[in-house]
């Protein structure tokens, strides 16, 4: 059974969703990929706890990275892409072509911009680090604002 909870972040409030102890998306307040609670869906804050935790801590300045268990779903590539993401550190940004040359696929630039607009746990798999190869601000499920709140909590400017 699909357990959600909702967080009142700093950024609008946030929809957790996940399924057996591991979160499988969030949500971002006024997003294009609106999430409908179904009838069957179990409100739980609690097995969401630990998440709740470190995004307190991340939007107090206080986690740099998380450890949360969670289920990515999507292709390989995909996964591969966010993996990849996640490898990106606080305060630092990575290009879409720097991505797809960190997975052995140079040329799949556009592929990498897909993947990283269909991350469904955005924050913890940091799809907001990603900017386009000038240095320029581009595309977010969340909106180009939300992104650059994201980038302004972990101190990072552009150009």
């Amino acid at each position: 059974m699909k357990q959600y909870c909702y967080y009142q972040s700093p950024i609008g409030r946030l929809l957790l969703i996940g399924e057996q102890g591991l979160l499988e998306e969030i949500h971002f307040p006024n997003s294009a990929d609106h999430a409908v609670i179904e009838d069957n869906w179990h409100h739980d804050e609690e097995c969401f706890a630990d998440v709740l935790q470190q995004l307190e801590e991340y939007f107090a300045g206080d986690r740099r990275s998380f450890k949360v268990k969670m289920r990515l779903k999507g292709t390989d590539f995909q996964r591969r892409v966010w993996q990849e993401l996640r490898q990106v550190p606080y305060g630092e940004t990575a290009s879409y072509g720097e991505i797809a040359e960190r997975i052995d696929n140079p040329k799949a630039c556009r592929a990498v911009g897909g993947a990283n607009g269909k991350n469904p746990i955005p924050i913890i798999v940091p799809c907001h680090r990603i900017i386009g190869n000038d240095g320029s601000l581009t595309g977010f499920g969340g909106g180009l604002e939300l992104k650059k709140k994201l980038l302004r909590i972990e101190k990072i400017t552009l150009k």
